[in-house]
């Protein structure tokens, strides 16, 4: 007998929907099967094909969702017993992933709380005397974290970060598919549930409608300029975190597992009283890659899969989650 009902699995989702994805996507659908299983669905349809090519960003997210179901359940006394992966490939718009068996009986997992609170903060942060405990109890809690603090290796990422995002802004087919997870305006219908949208990019109105410009018909103009560079910079702001976490998994290791310690790593982030904001484009970059690799003397049998930016805000934070409606994400 499964120990799953309809109404259970809605508020199992509306949980799991917590979970970060690249862009917001959100490609992870859910549905109870005749066996009493439940099966982590990919929606195949729900891609960004140039910022993520070989759809790893998109497994990862998955196991981020995963993880999510997993918290989900264990906020309710439930566990996830076993996880069957599902390697056949599917023409289909609904391919399972894997499908989970779930059990009774879970000892209480210590980020489950964290997970409402968990958000990308992507203005400035402010520094705190708390900082230094703050990230070692971080790097505590974890051995797949990294932390970075000196304040030269901090100046120099940052530099990197901005090199590195605009060398994929500089791609037509790159801007293009951005702005198309971007939601730059409240008119959008889709505003409050998916993509980026000004709240979640920390933009006002007037920074919106000027990052619809620059990103899309000024862009080749200002960057023969020279002018894209600086209005696009996030170098103030990774400037001003209290320290660059690299986030690092076993080379080979499947990116659904990847997804899952992803998550449980930003959560931590949250429960050390730390904010955090990505900075795929770091880890995506393969030359800036080997650089922070080689700074941070990673060994041959790990790979960096992430880059985080953390530190306290330096404004009042208010967590909002933009999600699809649970009726979308049960098939």
């Amino acid at each position: 007998m499964s120990l799953l009902t309809p109404d259970l699995l809605r508020e199992l989702v509306a949980e799991a929907r917590l979970a970060p994805s690249v862009h917001n996507i959100q490609p992870t659908r859910w549905q109870m099967l005749a066996d009493g299983r439940l099966a982590l669905v990919d929606d195949t349809t729900v891609r960004a094909p140039v910022a993520d090519p070989t759809g790893h960003d998109v497994r990862v997210s998955h196991g981020a969702a995963l993880e999510g179901m997993s918290l989900a359940l264990n906020r309710r006394g439930l566990s996830i017993a076993d996880v069957a992966i599902d390697d056949q490939k599917s023409t289909s718009p609904h391919a399972v992933v894997c499908r989970l068996t779930i059990g009774s009986g879970a000892t209480s997992d210590p980020l489950v709380d964290n997970a409402p609170r968990r958000m990308s903060w992507r203005s400035t942060f402010a520094a705190s005397s708390q900082d230094e405990a703050s990230l070692a109890e971080l790097t505590a809690s974890r051995d797949d974290l990294v932390c970075i603090r000196d304040r030269k290796q901090v100046a120099d990422i940052a530099a990197w970060a901005d090199e590195a995002e605009l060398s994929f802004i500089r791609a037509a087919d790159f801007r293009r598919e951005l702005l198309t997870w971007m939601r730059l305006s409240p008119n959008d219908p889709l505003y409050l549930q998916s993509g980026l949208n000004r709240e979640a990019l920390a933009m006002n109105a007037i920074e919106a409608v000027g990052a619809r410009l620059v990103l899309g018909p000024l862009f080749p103009l200002l960057d023969r300029l020279g002018l894209a560079a600086p209005l696009l910079s996030d170098h103030a702001k990774t400037q001003s975190a209290a320290a660059m976490i690299l986030f690092c998994r076993p080379r080979g290791e499947d990116p659904l597992l990847s997804g899952r310690h992803f998550y449980r790593a930003w959560l931590e982030i949250d429960r050390a009283g730390l904010k955090a904001c990505p900075m795929s484009s770091l880890a995506d970059h393969p030359a800036f890659n080997d650089r922070l690799r080689a700074m941070a003397r990673l060994s041959d049998e790990v790979r960096l899969v992430n880059v985080f930016r953390v530190g306290r805000p330096s404004a009042s934070t208010s967590p909002r989650h933009f999600r699809l409606p649970v009726d979308q994400l049960i098939v």
